[in-house]
């Protein structure tokens, strides 16, 4: 799988962009607030219909227009596929094979990303929604109906904490109307749950020995997940959903007391233990960064596994935030096989063949050279 050509129209400081690309790997060169990473976040955009870098998509369109575009054309499973997603203050339209599809939850999926940035080295020592959101994003990529579920759980999430903030404020709350809420929560939390643990078998399959190697044998990972119920992990959706609608029961005066849902996949968490200790809590600064490596390199196995074909890489201003042993790691694991985005300020001090044989492409306040030669803007 990989991109063949992208498309801007107002989008961040990109008027109008056109750009082909390398099937192997692709280096972005720039300083910094040029639009390297806007680059990144538009292949990003084009995957999973929103940004990693902010929940404001306003912030996606050009100053003073009305709208932002991205069109992408990729080759998945030997098939050229064109991809569109319009953001605008009436919403966003994907399309699919020129074909807008009613929801999103039925685009995500036709392009699979993995991206590591700078703030997913936060992925082990960063607060429970960090990973939270990697699970939902990269478990939505293979399971595209996981996000259907996902969705409805929000939506049901907002109006039970809605509810139960009116119940604190009177004497005889609606407990009927607060039980058929529940119950709607408990069949999307319980598909939730069972889907993630199924996610996290298959992450762990992966990571336990990618992290080995890159530790030069020495660290052993193990990644548990922690819920807000006690729950085993070979528990299907039924057996789930009764320990939820047990313990939904147990809590209610105290939610009724406290105004919002306190159980929920929305504050589970993941938890990483190298060598039998909690990497977030005793992990040196060198076993959280491996950490986080291992879990993005597993990533990048673990669709392969899921989908057939490999997903793409994008390394927005990471390179240089590892050493040149985790640098070298990265860079073997992928050479050759897998489409991959490097941003970066400048190349020094990165010496590694497979950026050797890369396409160059250098931008400077939205305008793009590829090795030298503008991009035609047209």
């Amino acid at each position: 799988m990989h991109i063949e050509q992208l498309q801007l129209k107002n989008y961040r400081n990109y008027e109008k962009l056109d750009i082909s690309f390398n099937d192997k790997v692709n280096v972005i060169i720039g300083e910094n607030a040029q639009g390297k990473t806007n680059l990144m976040e538009a292949i990003y955009v084009l995957a999973f219909t929103k940004s990693h870098r902010t929940p404001r998509e306003k912030e996606l369109i050009h100053w003073e227009k009305e709208y932002a575009k991205i069109e992408g054309r990729i080759t998945k499973r030997n098939q050229s596929i064109p991809l569109e997603i319009i953001v605008s203050s009436k919403g966003k339209k994907a399309k699919l094979n020129r074909l807008e599809q009613r929801r999103l939850s039925d685009y995500i999926g036709a392009i699979n990303v993995v991206m590591f940035a700078p703030e997913d080295l936060t992925l082990v020592k960063g607060p429970p929604q960090i990973r939270r959101r990697f699970i939902d994003m990269e478990l939505g990529q293979i399971q595209p109906r996981y996000i259907y579920h996902l969705g409805q759980y929000q939506k049901i999430l907002k109006q039970r904490n809605h509810l139960l903030k009116q119940m604190q404020k009177r004497d005889k709350p609606d407990l009927t109307m607060l039980d058929v809420l529940t119950e709607q929560l408990i069949e999307h939390a319980a598909t939730l749950l069972e889907r993630r643990f199924v996610f996290l078998d298959l992450l762990r399959k992966w990571a336990k020995p990618i992290h080995h190697g890159i530790s030069r044998n020495l660290e052993e990972l193990e990644i548990r997940y922690s819920p807000t119920i006690e729950v085993s992990e070979e528990a299907n959706k039924e057996k789930i959903g009764n320990i939820y609608i047990n313990k939904f029961q147990e809590i209610k005066g105290k939610e009724i007391e406290r105004g919002t849902t306190l159980i929920g996949p929305h504050r589970d968490d993941l938890l990483f233990f190298v060598n039998g200790k909690d990497v977030q809590t005793y992990g040196s600064q060198g076993q959280q960064r491996t950490t986080a490596l291992s879990i993005k390199l597993a990533e990048i196995e673990l669709i392969f596994q899921e989908v057939g074909e490999y997903p793409i890489l994008l390394l927005d201003d990471v390179l240089s935030e590892l050493d040149d042993f985790r640098q070298s790691h990265l860079l073997n694991t992928i050479q050759g096989r897998v489409q991959t985005f490097v941003s970066t300020t400048s190349v020094d001090g990165i010496n590694h063949e497979t950026l050797k044989q890369a396409e160059l492409f250098r931008v400077t306040n939205g305008n793009v050279e590829v090795n030298g030669d503008p991009v035609d803007k047209e």
